[in-house]
């Protein structure tokens, strides 16, 4: 049998708004999950990184992203997903053109320090990078 024969391995390529308010980063939590991770969602076939950031900060915060600036793209385990499933998210960071609000796919929205998130005992992988990555440029506590 070859090697790896029984095993698949999947890519989810997403795209991800890092929102950041008095020095915390904006997490979001779907109905029924237990983690918070960052709000954005699956690029669609033929869409750029940034379109699909732009639909999916209004599909999920109701609300229209300004000036975006890619932060990185960052690759880890895809939280809640079968063994062997990857994360690849492009990560922009920007401002939002009005109050985010949770709509009907998230349960709620919260702010966290990197202290905060990483404490939590369910964490999305992708968002503990991304953590890690905006503490170490001092943007975040």
């Amino acid at each position: 049998m070859p090697t790896g024969a029984g095993t698949t391995s999947h890519v989810i390529r997403t795209s991800a708004l890092a929102f950041v308010r008095d020095r915390r980063l904006l997490q979001a939590r779907s109905h029924g999950k237990p983690a918070f991770y960052m709000a954005g969602g699956k690029i669609d076939p033929g869409e750029s990184a940034e379109e699909a950031l732009v639909r999916e900060i209004r599909e999920e915060l109701d609300a229209g992203v300004v000036a975006p600036v890619l932060l990185d793209v960052f690759e880890a385990p895809a939280y809640g997903h079968a063994p062997g499933t990857s994360l690849h998210m492009t990560c922009f960071t920007g401002d939002l053109d009005r109050e985010p609000l949770p709509t009907s796919e998230i349960a709620e929205i919260a702010y966290f320090t990197f202290g905060e998130y990483a404490a939590l005992a369910e964490r999305a992988p992708g968002s503990l990078l991304v953590f890690g990555r905006l503490h170490a440029l001092g943007v975040i506590d």
